[in-house]
């Protein structure tokens, strides 16, 4: 899923500096941002207060959507560098495309997983006719330098491992928990997990204290450590948890995200990861006039244009030890 902000401001993130190196309990709020016409997000990633978790970027959160008389998803082809795109759904599918020939359907807990190592372009889009109900979220994963100009691929895994307990499932989408690991390629000590739990439900989930967490609510009434997530909010964690207490009480859908603390500091912009403010200037242009980002065929529409750059120049203050 593309940044569809045409004010997009050119953003710092990651440096140990930002994280909180014991158990906390920070509620985050998310900013409401129109994808197309029949689709708005809950952006938690880059949040106000809370820019990255482990090397986690971005986090929208969508539906869930009745768009049963709707176009649905329709987000035009654009482009990627030094991230991951990881693609989780609830309900509905979205059809990828992307500059590779890439062609892929995905349906609710599997995982859609493009690495857009030094460049990559890629479209996304409800298809024709799609279910009524559209809901799921959109994440980014910073690439470390030593990985971030990587040739780009795309994954798709439909068949998950998964961490279970009384009134509680673990999909693994990304990383490993309690033992479990995704068949996705990783590029930081990192975790994903899909939580699904019952009504009435009680577990701890085994955490890794050297990472740092936070829990995305998808779904129903849940506590996570005591403090109710809704639906659509973010709860960061900080570092030195062993266990998770998660409380239900109702059917509840929850997201963890984890990592080992990015330390590298990065500049975020549009859809763009880099480490200069001269870097991402180089990609826009290169995505406005040259063939760097590849073209993706079959989307029926014109490609997403860049925004304009401020001209202000930020650039990270290097790693925090």
């Amino acid at each position: 899923m593309s940044n569809l902000d045409r004010q997009a401001t050119p953003t710092v993130c990651g440096g140990r500096g930002f994280v909180v190196a014991e158990p906390v309990r920070e509620l985050l709020s998310p900013r409401h941002v129109r994808l197309g016409e029949s689709t708005e997000v809950r952006r938690l990633l880059p949040n106000l207060g809370r820019r990255m978790v482990g090397a986690w970027a971005f986090v929208d959160h969508y539906g869930p959507d009745d768009i049963a008389e709707e176009p649905g998803m329709q987000v035009p082809p654009h482009p990627h560098m030094g991230l991951q795109t990881v693609s989780w759904l609830h309900d509905g599918e979205v059809l990828h495309r992307d500059s590779l020939g890439s062609l892929r359907t995905i349906r609710p807990r599997e995982l859609g997983l493009m690495t857009s190592g030094r460049a990559i372009s890629h479209s996304e889009e409800s298809p024709r006719p799609h279910a009524r109900y559209l809901h799921g979220a959109q994440l980014w994963v910073a690439l470390p330098d030593a990985h971030r100009a990587v040739e780009p691929h795309f994954q798709h895994h439909a068949d998950l491992p998964t961490v279970t307990a009384p009134g509680l499932t673990a999909t693994v989408l990304l990383g490993e928990l309690d033992g479990a690991r995704s068949p996705g390629t990783a590029y930081t000590p990192i975790v994903g997990a899909d939580l699904s739990l019952t009504r009435d439900a009680e577990a701890r989930l085994p955490l890794d204290p050297d990472f740092e967490y936070a829990v995305l609510s998808m779904s129903g009434e849940a506590e996570v450590d005591g403090v109710p997530v809704l639906p659509g909010s973010m709860l960061y964690l900080g570092c030195g948890r062993t266990e998770l207490p998660l409380r239900a009480a109702s059917d509840a859908g929850l997201m963890l995200l984890g990592g080992e603390p990015f330390e590298e500091e990065i500049v975020m912009w549009w859809n763009f990861i880099g480490r200069s403010h001269e870097e991402i200037e180089a990609a826009r242009l290169d995505w406005m006039e040259g063939p760097r980002f590849g073209e993706v065929k079959g989307y029926d529409g014109a490609r997403l244009p860049a925004p304009a750059l401020p001209p202000v120049a930020l650039k990270p203050r290097g790693r925090v030890r």
